[in-house]
């Protein structure tokens, strides 16, 4: 959060991750000051330290709840995306260039539901929180994978979308315990049935390629520039991604794979 302390750690430093946040859901809702002070105040703040000290590529780490945001968490990523799309512009005559790369529930992570769930397995029973719930998927090192596309390509201003499987909820829990039994909880305070990673809304700035979406800004024309859009094709009008209607799922038994190949590390 301290602008200064973060420039001091900047020097000397020629690209940054931004990866820092604030983001249980329900601890967002329960702790909205914390949450605007780190996902959107110390945005800022890293933003004017990496202009200030010269820094030649920033890629800041969003998430699915950043599109049509229902909670404060996904409230505040939306801001923080807008940020730092638009301090390419901000950047003035500096040469630093900022992008942003989102993505679904990393797998195993940290807080995430998989390694909940295998606390739980030896219960017996495993807490649903609806049944109709769908997750969009990655691992580790597609997320990792994705950043470093980013650095690569962009120009300034890109927000980079993996395309990554789903799975629902059930799903998953299978996975972890299949012969446990469900007992169904309720969904959490700002939580959605449903993620979404493009929403209709951004159609006309997002164009495909063979492993990710990326959206391009709507300010400065940026959507139209041929650098920025590359070899993309432009999606269709009322294009969304969202985890209920993917086209691509993650099996039961393929995640209960990833989970056994993964366990001790």
């Amino acid at each position: 959060r301290d602008k200064d302390r973060l420039a001091r750690a900047l020097d000397g430093i020629d690209h940054v991750v931004h990866a820092a946040a604030t983001k249980i859901v329900p601890t967002a809702e329960y702790n909205p000051f914390e949450c605007v002070k780190t996902n959107i105040n110390g945005a800022m703040n890293l933003i004017d330290a990496c202009i200030d000290r010269g820094i030649k590529s920033v890629v800041a780490l969003s998430t699915d709840k950043a599109s049509n945001p229902i909670n404060l968490y996904g409230a505040t990523k939306l801001a923080s995306d807008k940020l730092f799309v638009a301090a390419n512009a901000y950047a003035g005559t500096h040469e630093t260039r900022f992008a942003v790369v989102r993505y679904g529930n990393v797998m195993g992570s940290r807080g995430s539901v998989i390694p909940f769930f295998l606390s739980l397995a030896d219960s017996g029973v495993l807490p649903i929180t609806d049944a109709r719930m769908t997750r969009f998927m990655i691992t580790l090192e597609q997320g990792v994978e994705l950043v470093w596309h980013a650095f690569d390509d962009m120009q300034g201003g890109e927000i980079y979308v993996k395309k990554i499987p789903s799975m629902t909820i059930l799903d998953i829990a299978k996975a972890v315990a299949p012969d446990a039994k469900h007992r169904t909880i309720g969904i959490r305070p700002g939580e959605k049935i449903h993620e979404q990673m493009i929403g209709f809304e951004d159609a006309p700035n997002t164009f495909a390629y063979k492993d990710h979406f990326k959206i391009l800004p709507m300010i400065h024309n940026w959507s139209s520039d041929p650098a920025r859009i590359n070899d993309g094709v432009r999606v269709d009008a009322g294009f969304m991604y969202s985890s209920d209607t993917n086209p691509e799922w993650m099996s039961a038994d393929s995640l209960r794979k990833w989970i056994d190949a993964n366990r001790n590390k």
